[in-house]
């Protein structure tokens, strides 16, 4: 073999990867709105909120797309004695592990009444499984994340992500912590959620579903890899994620036929009932009395998507051409070797036995926090504000497999140890039409314990 022959090969076996994806889903300006459905019935959180269905979200000017992008908010012009209007949208495709890649230019921003959330659910909740990507509630400063799951899937601290967690058991009903708080990982890095996402334009979250862990990774605006805008997502150089879900879980048989939920809420099991322990309780006696009558406090709770991408995994991966890494992820992460096959289907799975509403039960109780301090430089985000958002629950059709989720990339700093007990008041809310078990109680301040009365 002739050197130049041998260099050749070894150029072409350096331009693919072996957790290469290829475009599912490219949910656009023009197809939006078309591949969700508007859940429009009461908010099984009993949040005081009114979901409207898409000709009126559209009448009211609570959604639009124009200037390539797509607009989600709530009324911000009205007193609101019956709920004050939002949306809430599931989408009509189901999906089993991948990519999901969410492009945001501006997110729900800290305010006082506000509960928004990006979650993933699949149908029989908790069966099937929840994801909770970006979630939070009032003046909260960075993100949580979270899994619901039923019996037998709990996570371990490796030190791949650089986020703390907050309690280990997957298990809604888990007997050591409280009722369906789930496994929870906390970011202390403000610029991923609300007024510190948003100031600095936005960014990426990637929330990467695989049959040994899921991973959710962030990167600011400034700062995503050149193979996520190439349309050529490779997770090998991103670093590592705000939050990585691995340990004692079979993620193949936890979570499937997942469907995509943006929300936003107000008051309700999480926001409303750690109220009169936030700050925000010198604003208005009560949450639903301050978002009630106070439109004007809402300008800025809506979500600017830029795009939403779906990949499934093919095998093989080819580099984008002038791959840069940021240089905040330069560390690779230590993900274990994986498939991960995305299953595509139109006709829903057999197993889906329930309605939508009583499955989609995404109950990711993230603690109302007080703003929190930039934290430390990550592989693939620089610390400064953000806010978290919680999950909704999807409109319910039989599922069908045909896409994945994304992720998010954070410090390198080595990560804290497990915990049990959170950072900041850490509660848990519930997102299906059940009656809670255990309502919220109380709003512990940022590094405060998480305690459930």
């Amino acid at each position: 073999m002739s050197f130049s022959t041998l260099i050749f090969g070894l150029l072409a076996l350096a331009n693919f990867s072996i957790a290469g994806y290829v475009l599912q889903d490219n949910y656009t300006p023009n197809n939006f709105f078309s591949m969700f459905d508007f859940f429009t019935a009461p908010d099984p959180t009993h949040g005081f909120v009114k979901y409207v269905d898409q000709a009126t979200a559209q009448r009211s000017g609570l959604i639009k797309t124009a200037a390539g992008s797509v607009y989600m908010g709530v009324d911000s012009t009205n007193v609101t004695p019956g709920g004050r209007p939002s949306v809430r949208i599931t989408s009509k495709k189901f999906y089993n592990t991948g990519l999901i890649v969410l492009d945001l230019a501006h997110m729900p921003a800290s305010i006082c009444g506000t509960w928004p959330a990006f979650w993933t659910v699949g149908p029989n909740w908790p069966n099937s499984g929840e994801i909770d990507i970006i979630e939070g509630v009032n003046e909260q400063q960075s993100n949580s994340m979270a899994l619901h799951t039923g019996p037998g899937c709990g996570i371990s601290n490796n030190g791949a992500f650089t986020g703390s967690i907050v309690y280990p058991s997957c298990d809604v009903r888990a007997s050591n912590q409280p009722a369906n708080s789930g496994c929870s990982i906390h970011s202390s890095n403000t610029q991923t959620y609300g007024n510190g996402f948003n100031a600095v334009g936005g960014g990426v979250y990637i929330t990467e579903w695989t049959n040994k862990y899921i991973s959710i990774f962030h990167f600011p605006r400034n700062r995503i890899p050149a193979d996520i805008t190439q349309g050529r997502p490779n997770p090998a150089g991103w670093g590592k994620p705000l939050a990585q879900f691995q340990g004692g879980c079979n993620f193949e048989a936890s979570f499937k036929n997942q469907q995509i939920v943006f929300d936003t809420t107000f008051c309700g099991d999480w926001a409303g009932n750690v109220w009169a322990g936030s700050s925000c309780a010198s604003k208005a006696p009560t949450c639903n009395a301050f978002v009630q009558n106070n439109p004007s406090a809402f300008r800025d709770s809506f979500w600017t998507v830029n795009s939403l991408k779906v990949y499934s995994n093919t095998g093989v991966f080819e580099a984008p051409d002038n791959t840069t890494v940021p240089e905040e992820s330069s560390a690779v992460s230590t993900y274990p070797a994986v498939s991960t096959t995305f299953a595509t289907q139109t006709s829903a799975p057999a197993e889906k036995t329930t309605t939508a509403e009583k499955s989609s039960t995404f109950e990711t109780s993230l603690p109302a926090e007080s703003t929190s301090a930039a934290e430390p430089t990550s592989s693939a985000e620089s610390s400064a504000p953000a806010k978290t958002s919680v999950p909704a629950e999807p409109t319910a059709v039989a599922p069908s497999v045909t896409s994945a989720p994304a992720s998010t990339a954070e410090p390198t700093s080595p990560n804290p140890t497990a915990t049990t007990s959170a950072p900041w008041g850490y509660y848990p809310g519930r997102r299906n039409r059940r009656p809670n078990r255990r309502h919220l109680m109380e709003h512990k301040r940022a590094h405060g314990a998480g305690v459930l009365a």
